[in-house]
């Protein structure tokens, strides 16, 4: 037990074990021994013995590390008592607190009122402004210290890298990579990474990968900034590449890296991937995290099998309403709209507060299921939360009007709206419209759109769409001259079908599969069962398209027809089909594929741009409602 008596603070010198208890401050501090350092500092306060400029910056270094707000303001206190306020190390020592405090008011305040700031000064605030996402105050303050004569070092550097990175402000971020290399830090390994990160968050994923490739550092940071990049920019195939690499290297994944591998399989849209990254968690300790599990519902979700999604819901243990919402929208993409209803009830009994986004789930579900009443009632009780509506909440009652059939009720709302309508809200009108064949309206709400987002494909195609519902071939033409002039181009529509753990894709008209002659001559048979059993398609406004490239003798050689096909004389009898589409499924190919799900005794899983499709003994698990 250490003693002291009223006269150490004489002869602070006096020594335990043969070192000083300011020595041994240090050195509990060196080594991370936090805890230590508070009660050493306790036990130097009651037997007066006083710090000097070299122990108060330890202190607070501890006090810092275990979040002690209320201890380190009076240690704070204390070096006002002691006259040690204008020592630049101490004063760092009290920025760097407050900083680890998430303070940045009271470090800022600090920090301008420093007589002397080094570049520990500016690292510190500039970092902690980064930490807390405060990215505007950080790079703010980083112009200021560029005006200075204190030139930034690596931490500082990286900081502001993770501010350009995260606002994907690339250009700003590439002034900085010359920064760094006029510097001569360009090999430095943190700022390889934030590099890395910035480039590829920036979908700049070659810069990114080279500078990858050129690191020999086994760091997860890094790998799941590549990871990620490939993942948010379509390079899913990449992404999972890295993801395998990455575990044979015997580098251990963290949840982020799992929730980046989820998104690329689920952008695949491919079951047996998603499988083995479910499989990796189970037998690794990331099972328990939400984050992991809500990326694993999601997954699962889109690649088409909601009953795996529920049983990863289910083994959740400490589920928060992230995770019960990714299940509930789930459901309502795969228009299960009942059990979406149910399974907020169970969150609501579970006593778990639903957030906006568990509300925009709920009045998508209602909305893909036809349920109007509920999907209304869904919107009012919002309020009753104290979540105020966004633009996607407006969007997703038009879209539950209009898709419903009431295109004026849908428009009145619109009308009544207290924000300015925005994109979704007139998107959401359009669809309906083309539902409905309501071309006025639906002009209207065109015109709205290419004010506001005139360069968007999308909007184009769905009023081009609108006319040919209505076979006006004018309206179709003056659409198509308008792309142009804009230099826009439609779309080319894909499937995708997995067998055997291998995707392959069709397009219109493909025929450049090793075993295209199969494939086709399956096409046949299906077109003459089709005609058969009395399916007629509308070829109309096939033929009156007007873009060449797009013209098809027959509507059955769509990419998700060509798709069914591979996979029927690819699979045994009875095995189900899970098919991904990047456009919307055509009324033809809908109907076609119900009739085919019947007379093969399969079920046929298509996942369109808007929505799910189990097809299943002829009918469709939209309802037609689509």
């Amino acid at each position: 037990m250490l003693r002291y008596n009223k006269d150490h603070h004489k002869n602070p010198s006096v020594k335990y074990q043969g070192y000083t208890p300011l020595t041994m401050t240090w050195g509990y501090s060196m080594h991370n021994m936090f805890n230590s350092v508070v009660e050493m500092y306790s036990r130097m306060q009651q037997a007066f013995v006083s710090p000097d400029t070299f122990t108060f910056p330890h202190v607070l270094k501890a006090c810092g590390s275990l979040l002690a707000r209320r201890y380190g303001r009076a240690v704070h206190a204390q070096i006002f008592r002691h006259g040690l306020e204008e020592d630049v190390f101490v004063q760092n020592g009290l920025l760097s607190f407050y900083v680890k405090c998430d303070d940045n008011n009271l470090a800022r305040v600090i920090f301008y009122g420093l007589s002397n700031r080094d570049v520990v000064s500016w690292t510190l605030i500039i970092s902690g402004y980064a930490h807390n996402r405060q990215y505007m105050e950080a790079l703010s303050i980083f112009r200021d210290m560029r005006r200075s004569d204190i030139k930034p070092d690596c931490i500082a550097l990286v900081s502001v890298l993770k501010a350009y990175s995260d606002l994907e402000e690339l250009n700003q971020g590439g002034c900085l990579h010359s920064l760094v290399i006029k510097m001569g830090h360009e090999f430095e390994p943190d700022l390889r990474i934030a590099l890395t990160s910035l480039y590829a968050k920036c979908g700049q994923v070659s810069a990114a990968k080279s500078l990858f490739d050129q690191m020999k550092v086994e760091d997860v940071i890094l790998w799941n900034a590549m990871i990620s990049g490939f993942a948010k920019n379509g390079h899913a195939n990449e992404a999972l590449e890295l993801f395998t690499e990455m575990i044979s290297k015997s580098i251990q994944p963290d949840a982020v890296t799992i929730q980046s591998s989820a998104l690329a399989s689920a952008q695949l849209g491919s079951l047996d991937q998603a499988r083995w990254v479910d499989n990796y968690v189970k037998n690794s300790k990331l099972g328990g995290d939400v984050i992991v599990s809500t990326a694993l519902i999601d997954m699962y979700v889109k690649c088409g099998s909601v009953e795996l999604a529920r049983d990863v819901f289910n083994r959740t243990v400490d589920k928060d309403v992230v995770v019960w919402t990714a299940m509930i929208m789930g459901y309502g993409l795969h228009g299960w709209g009942r059990e979406a209803i149910n399974l907020f009830n169970e969150m609501k009994d579970a006593e778990v507060h639903p957030n906006d986004v568990t509300f925009l789930a709920l009045i998508t579900a209602c909305s893909h299921c036809g349920l109007v009443e509920e999907g209304w009632e869904f919107f009012i009780s919002m309020k009753d939360y104290g979540i105020e509506p966004c633009q996607k909440h407006y969007a997703g009652v038009v879209d539950l009007l209009g898709r419903a059939g009431y295109l004026e009720k849908a428009y009145n709302f619109i009308m009544t709206m207290p924000v300015e309508p925005g994109i979704s809200v007139w998107g959401a009108l359009l669809s309906a419209c083309k539902i409905h064949r309501r071309v006025t309206l639906g002009e209207y709400a065109a015109e709205k759109l290419f004010s506001l987002d005139p360069l968007n494909t999308g909007h184009y195609v769905l009023l081009s769409n609108l006319y040919a519902s209505a076979r006006m071939w004018d309206g179709v033409a003056k659409v198509r001259v308008l792309m142009k002039s804009k230099g826009l181009n439609k779309d080319s529509g894909y499937s995708m079908i997995e067998i055997d753990g291998k995707l392959q894709a069709f397009r219109i008209g493909d025929k450049s599969h090793p075993r295209s002659d199969e494939i086709y001559k399956k096409l046949e048979w299906l077109e003459m069962r089709l005609l058969e059993s009395g399916f007629v398609p509308d070829t109309e406004s096939a033929l009156h398209d007007l873009d060449k490239e797009d013209k098809e003798v027959t509507l059955c050689n769509h990419s998700e027809r060509l798709a069914i096909a591979y996979g029927l004389i690819s699979t045994f009898p009875g095995t189900t089909l899970r098919i991904t589409k990047n456009l919307r499924a055509c009324v033809n190919c809908h109907l076609a594929t119900k009739l085919i799900s019947k007379f093969v005794n399969r079920e046929i899983v298509v996942r369109d741009a808007n929505r799910f499709h189990h097809f299943k003994d002829g009918t469709c698990s939209c309802g037609d409602y689509w």
